[in-house]
């Protein structure tokens, strides 16, 4: 019978990471250390006929490295990255790849809008060829579930699977939400991040019709500017990262490396707007203050801040009312700072991104 223990302690044990830094972990870690930026020119479709013309590109990713090449073409570019990131989280934390109990192992993925770009393809395949001509997977590849689906499958994770889509929240509430699985006996290893990997003119259109893009076409890497008096919008990116969680005794049973112990999470609702944050930063307040009572921790304890920062001229102020409400005199003294800068805004991937930073 399998022990049932709601206060589970939950660690990190393996990190994967694709980003417009990098194809692994240390590339990417290396880049955000040393202050480089990602952002470049848009290769991924011809962009000249827009007055914006940058984004952070995951840059040399062969899916083939990863998958073979016929289950890649049945796969939207999310769902590649999401194997190519479980597949190095996995051989991180010792376990190659296999999982240690497959009816134990779970997995949580966030994304944004999962395999939008198949869906777009299949409308235009058909408009130009027929219904005869439209890939039969499209429906199905386009899902936002697809990443977590081909995680599980492909490692053999049997136990709690579900997709978090909650926009720029759902890398980070991925891997909240897996921490609280293995917390309540669900399971003892979990698999959990985020992706989104969709550079695409309709998107990228879209942000600039909402005005929020930054818009520094000559020099891309110096276009995002969190916190900044000039900030004028966030540089849409994509890639994302997955994580092994695991309960702590099965990790220090097998002697596995540990990077960090979970010790509290919290997500809720700005109940305001569907773009813009509640202008007091309540939610984020709320969020903040009941991560902290989750984790049993002071204000006064937390070392460092890794904000949302995305650089656009409505959210930074917000975000920075919600930190100084909760943390006082001690938020002049406390390191914060956005990883977005360098990465770009990977959407649903973002904040798994900046877990592993």
């Amino acid at each position: 019978m399998v022990e049932r223990d709601s206060k589970q302690r939950v660690v990190i044990t393996g990190m994967g990471a694709l980003t417009p830094l990098g194809l692994s972990v240390e590339e990417t870690w290396e880049g955000l250390a040393a202050g480089e930026s990602g952002i470049t020119e848009i290769t991924q479709f011809d962009a000249s006929h827009f007055p914006i013309r940058i984004a952070g590109e995951v840059k040399g990713f062969d899916a083939t490295d990863y998958i073979d090449f016929k289950e890649a073409r049945r796969m939207a570019r999310c769902s590649q990255m999401a194997l190519a990131m479980g597949t190095q989280a996995l051989a991180d934390a010792g376990l190659g790849n296999e999982v240690p109990d497959p009816e134990r192992a779970g997995v949580i993925m966030g994304t944004g809008i999962g395999g939008f770009e198949v869906a777009l393809a299949g409308w235009d395949l058909y408009k130009a060829k027929g219904l005869r001509r439209v890939n039969p997977v499209t429906a199905i590849a386009s899902l936002c579930n697809m990443p977590a689906h081909h995680l599980s499958e492909c490692f053999k994770c049997q136990s709690y699977n579900t997709t978090v889509v909650t926009a720029c929240a759902a890398g980070t509430q991925g891997i909240g939400e897996a921490a609280e699985v293995i917390r309540r006996g669900a399971a003892d290893l979990m698999l959990a991040g985020g992706v989104e990997g969709v550079i695409h003119e309709v998107m990228i259109g879209g942000f600039i019709r909402m005005q929020v893009l930054a818009d520094n076409n000559e020099h891309p890497e110096q276009a995002c500017k969190p916190f900044d008096a000039r900030r004028d919008g966030f540089c849409c990116s994509e890639g994302g990262a997955v994580m092994v969680l695991e309960r702590l005794d099965k990790a220090l049973e097998r002697g596995a490396r540990i990077y960090a112990e979970v010790l509290g999470y919290a997500a809720n609702s700005d109940a305001f707007h569907m773009a813009a944050p509640d202008p007091e930063g309540a939610g984020a307040f709320r969020c903040m203050k009941w991560a902290l009572e989750s984790a049993g921790v002071s204000p006064g304890e937390i070392d460092y801040i890794n904000a949302h920062g995305p650089g656009t001229v409505v959210g930074d102020p917000v975000e920075t009312k919600a930190i100084k409400r909760l943390f006082g005199d001690y938020a002049y003294q406390l390191p914060i700072s956005s990883t977005k800068s360098m990465v770009g805004h990977a959407l649903g991937g973002a904040g798994a991104i900046e877990a592993v930073a």
